[in-house]
């Protein structure tokens, strides 16, 4: 994402540092690098949001820059599959994630060395999803909660703990330890070979690959800030690194879990290798690169600003829903109250607002509910849209911001009363459902057929592309439709926490 078309980062720079960086911690080890991979592997949109210029897809490109010496582990937490966390970006499950992921590194050329599902004790859902990858030709291994952790050291670092654990064979120099979230598993997969590589003479090191936050810039730098409004809902925090403040006389950036866990992870290690530990602070674990490659710090200050109100909207939301809790909400509104910024800061919320209020205006009587919706386009027009007995406002802001970009006059309909007739028929009559008007998901159906016989269709539907990544507000939560063909847009959406309709359940 670029903001009013400024990049902020260089990625061919971020690939040159990053792989260089990592090849020379390979080459501190006589043998093996475990690298844990934090945050997202693939569709950073996190990372792109708050450094504009930033491929989501770039540390896959940085694998593939280092293919022959790359295995790669995928960890996930059997309580995390039996409670079907979803990944919010996707609004997949983590299980469903992680057999994207391995589809997308197969495809790319990287080795998915197996998966390994940690803290196994045969839930029901876990064991299920071990049968569905063993039978479809994966490799999968199982590790228990290791005994002793995390204060009986002793008994961490012994065949009842981390040797009690499968272990996984690799012939190269490079092991990636990934996963679809935190708290996957992933530092005591790691930990768990680091055990069996020095029982069996090899000498393997490991260090840790976490973009955010970004340990050289200011501990209250936007961009850190919009990590920890990222995580508010975990309550992790920024903090000086006072390990390396203390070793160095330098100040890095680095989180609370990282410092709390470091004394404990240096003895573990140093009772591992039975030496002492290359590592002076949780920071010199890290090979984080990417405040080397931003290239304009005034673009990504703004951009993560931005980001700050699009997670105070999305907590909102979430608590309206019963997500989240009220003392996450307040954290994001502490974070606004920092900087001196307000949710209206966000340029499409106002018109989203008036687009409502102006349908409401018009009406004749009704009492339903009026949505609106804006979108900003790339070349910072803002187009609106609300709600109808035809349309959801999701479906109208869209059809308005195609017919915008393909110079179509709004006298022309692209959607013909035939095919949205049949599709009212089908919902009412034959699906029985109570609402007539299109959500986002059904009105691009519709467009599609529309675009076999109508040439302003036809144009419409292929300026769809150009809506990705650009800024989408709504005044109410949008209906699983909407955000299903919004999510497929990747569009960045935020919403007032309002309900559409005054139903407690919504198909």
């Amino acid at each position: 994402m670029n903001v009013n078309g400024k990049v902020g980062f260089d990625n061919e720079r971020y690939i040159e540092e990053q792989s260089s960086e990592i090849l020379e911690r390979v080459a501190r080890t006589s043998n093996r690098l475990y690298l844990e991979f934090g945050g997202k592997l693939l569709y950073d949109y996190h990372a792109a949001r708050v450094l504009p210029g930033y491929d989501p897809n770039v540390k896959l490109r940085l694998l593939q820059h280092l293919r022959d010496k790359v295995d790669l582990l995928l960890c996930i937490y059997a309580g995390d599959i039996e409670r079907k966390k979803i990944r919010a970006d996707f609004g997949i499950t983590y299980d469903a994630d992680a057999l994207k992921l391995i589809d997308d590194l197969r495809n790319r050329g990287i080795s998915v060395l197996g998966v390994v599902i940690t803290r196994f004790e045969n839930q029901p859902a876990a064991r299920q999803f071990k049968n569905k990858l063993e039978r479809r030709d994966v490799r999968v291994y199982t590790h228990r909660y290791t005994k002793g952790y995390p204060t009986d050291v002793d008994l961490i670092v012994s065949d009842e703990g981390y040797g009690a654990n499968d272990y996984i064979e690799s012939a190269k120099p490079l092991v990636v330890v990934t996963g679809p979230g935190p708290g996957s598993g992933k530092l005591a997969t790691c930990l768990s070979q680091l055990y069996h590589d020095y029982r069996r003479g090899i000498h393997s090191g490991y260090a840790k690959f976490e973009t955010f936050p970004i340990w050289n810039l200011p501990l209250k730098h936007p961009v850190n800030v919009a990590y920890e409004a990222a995580t508010a809902d975990i309550r992790d925090f920024n903090i000086i690194d006072p390990f390396h403040l203390e070793a160095y006389g330098k100040i890095a950036v680095n989180y609370n879990r990282d410092v709390d866990a470091f004394p404990l992870l240096k003895r573990i290690l140093e009772r591992i290798t039975g030496g002492d530990s290359l590592y002076r602070s949780p920071t010199d674990m890290g090979v984080n690169r990417a405040g080397f490659a931003i290239v304009d710090d005034e673009v990504t200050k703004e951009a993560a600003r931005q980001e700050l109100i699009r997670r105070y909207f999305r907590y909102r939301c979430e608590y309206a829903m019963g997500f989240a809790d009220r003392e996450t909400v307040q954290r994001a509104e502490l974070f606004l109250k920092d900087f001196h910024l307000s949710p209206e800061a966000r340029g499409v919320v106002e018109p989203a607002r008036r687009a409502a209020r102006e349908a409401q205006a018009q009406d004749k009587g009704d009492e339903g509910i009026f949505c609106g919706a804006a979108i900003e386009l790339k070349n910072g027009t803002i187009v609106t849209g609300n709600n109808s007995p035809l349309l959801h406002a999701a479906s109208s802001v869209v059809i308005h911001a195609i017919k915008h970009l393909a110079g179509i006059p709004g006298m022309i309909k692209l959607l013909p009363e035939s095919i949205t007739e049949s599709v009212r028929n089908l919902k009412t009559r034959i699906l029985n459902e109570k609402s007539v008007s299109l959500d986002l998901e059904e009105t691009l159906i519709a467009l599609s057929i529309s675009s076999t016989t109508n040439p302003a269709a036809q144009l419409a539907l292929e300026k769809l592309k150009d809506l990705r990544n650009c800024e989408v507000h709504m005044t109410h939560i949008p209906t699983p439709g909407d955000e299903a063909g919004l999510r497929r847009l990747g569009v960045n959406l935020t919403s007032d926490p309002n309900f559409s309709t005054k139903d407690l359940f919504i198909a």
